[in-house]
């Protein structure tokens, strides 16, 4: 308790200090929401990935989809470094910087409106922003109560405070800058922390070949051996649905295609690609690999009903920390809280931002100067920031509640699938049409929200088919179907409807306007 405690109080002094360091960087929009557009490679790829890994995929998603596909779930990861890091900032990094200067926008709905040439559709897609990230961003504290409570004594609510308050402190303060530096800071923690939980939890095993011929002993349905240590594990499909919705789902979340607004040059975009892709292969396959062995603490874990058919995949990873050396549970526990840190840093930036300057501002009748829309967008960060952790401390005390959780689990497709398909074609095609974009908007919502309908209300799809009881099955695979499904809907839509200002596409895409730095 006591090392721990002595890393967590040099944690959170290096973070206030940085963001004390970086307020000379705030001082204006442009400066407070993309650090003057003028972040190196290092810091933008880190803040990515810091952003992109959190809690919920060391606690959570590597724990359940561990425990489900064996160690099979580290082709999630891999996704999450090839599809969601490497290809990510190939196709959308380069574009979205040269085009977000050109039109000077600062934020996805932003981008969308300039686009566009319409204030209607930034108010929308900011509205859609701020009602699925709220949601997206209280399930950040999920699964640090189990792990802190291998340490400390303390009430959940404690600890979902002191994060809250030492995030605030920082991101008010220092802004985008100060996010990007302590990202930095919190990625080389995950990065170390990582390996030495792998190592330890194998070491604890007997090793990986041992480790790997016990997991292949584990009974699965319909096979007789082998299939949490096989290749694709027991369910491909399933297991690729999972791949999807977690690596390309990225492609549309504006917290994510946010860090390359603010990079400096050409150059750095091909330097962040690499080292985005390698902290992705490292942390992102790490975790889930991690996860895969989850099945051996079968005796240890938590589970929700008698019978212990229905685990809890939070308290898997937790489970499998408890038997652990005490230096590297106090490792584990900074780990655990910089993912989270990083990740409601980003959010919570994303979600003020986004509001102030495309609802606020634009429906004000007074106008707001620089300074003003600064202050106003810290007392937002402050409103972010309290509400997802109510939302967390009701959650936690009121488990009864299912909406909250089930909110949770379609933020990432609702996003995903309203903002990806519009935003990848604007980037590239000069007949993506406004029309498009709107329908694709009720197409992800429409999706998610039927999602939420089903699932709380406990409706039978059986009877309506095999696809549709397939695509509703999980949060998961409605999140894919609307992802997929408005990659489709877009140049559909766009070739029969009114098609945007050509003088504005021709000055945006041509090739000789994006080539300029």
């Amino acid at each position: 308790m006591v090392l721990t405690a002595v890393l967590l109080v040099v944690f959170f002094v290096v973070f206030i200090g940085v963001g004390i360091y970086c307020r000379k960087n705030s001082t204006d929009v442009n400066g407070f929401v993309l650090g003057g557009r003028s972040v190196g490679p290092w810091l933008t790829a880190f803040a990515f990935g810091t952003s992109y890994f959190s809690a919920v995929i060391f606690v959570g998603y590597a724990g359940q989809f561990g425990w489900r596909y064996g160690l099979s779930s580290t082709w999630a990861g891999l996704g999450n470094a090839f599809i969601g890091s490497l290809l990510a900032w190939s196709i959308l990094g380069r574009r979205t910087r040269v085009m977000t200067q050109r039109l000077d926008a600062k934020t996805m709905p932003d981008f969308f409106g300039k686009r566009f040439g319409s204030k209607a559709i930034k108010v929308i897609a900011s509205l859609i922003v701020f009602v699925f990230l709220i949601p997206y961003t209280a399930s950040l504290y999920n699964g640090l109560s189990a792990l802190f409570g291998l340490v400390f004594s303390v009430p959940y609510w404690v600890v979902i405070l002191i994060m809250a308050v030492l995030t605030g402190i920082y991101v008010i303060v220092g802004g985008y800058m100060a996010t990007a530096v302590n990202d930095f800071i919190q990625g080389v923690i995950m990065l170390f922390g990582i390996a030495a939980v792998i190592i330890a939890v194998l070491h604890d095993n007997g090793g990986l070949l041992a480790a790997t011929q016990a997991l292949s002993a584990v009974p699965a349905e319909g096979w007789e051996g082998g299939a949490f240590s096989s290749f694709l594990g027991p369910d491909p499909l399933a297991l690729l649905f999972v791949v999807l919705l977690t690596s390309l789902g990225t492609w549309g979340l504006p917290q994510m295609v946010g860090k390359f607004y603010s990079i400096k040059s050409e150059k750095d975009i091909h330097r962040g690609t690499i080292i985005s892709t390698v902290f992705a292969i490292v942390v992102a396959g790490g975790c889930y690999f991690l996860g895969g062995f989850g099945r051996l603490y079968a005796d240890k874990i938590q589970y929700a009903d008698p019978e212990k058919t229905k685990p809890l995949f939070d308290t898997i990873i937790p489970s499998m920390l408890s038997t652990l050396k005490n230096p590297i549970i106090a490792i584990v526990i900074v780990l655990v809280l910089s993912a989270s840190m990083s990740t409601l840093s980003s959010l919570v930036l994303a979600s003020s931002s986004t509001l102030v300057l495309d609802v606020i501002k634009p429906v004000s009748k007074k106008d707001i100067d620089e300074k003003k829309t600064v202050l106003i967008m810290r007392v937002f960060i402050v409103f972010f920031i309290a509400v997802s952790a109510i939302i967390a401390v009701f959650k936690d005390a009121n488990p009864q509640v299912t909406f909250i959780a089930q909110m949770m689990g379609v933020s990432w497709g609702a996003l995903a699938g309203s903002f990806l398909a519009p935003y990848l074609y604007s980037l590239y095609w000069k007949g993506v049409t406004k029309a498009s974009a709107y329908v694709c908007f009720v197409w992800g919502c429409g999706i998610a929200i039927a999602q939420l309908i089903i699932t709380l209300g406990g409706v039978d799809v059986s009877g309506m088919g095999p696809v549709i009881a397939y695509i509703f099955k999980s949060s998961i695979n409605s999140g894919v179907i609307a992802m997929v499904g408005g990659l489709i809907i877009v140049p559909i839509v766009s070739s029969f409807t009114k098609k945007p200002d050509a003088k504005l596409t021709e000055e945006l895409l041509s090739d000789s306007k994006l080539a300029e730095n």
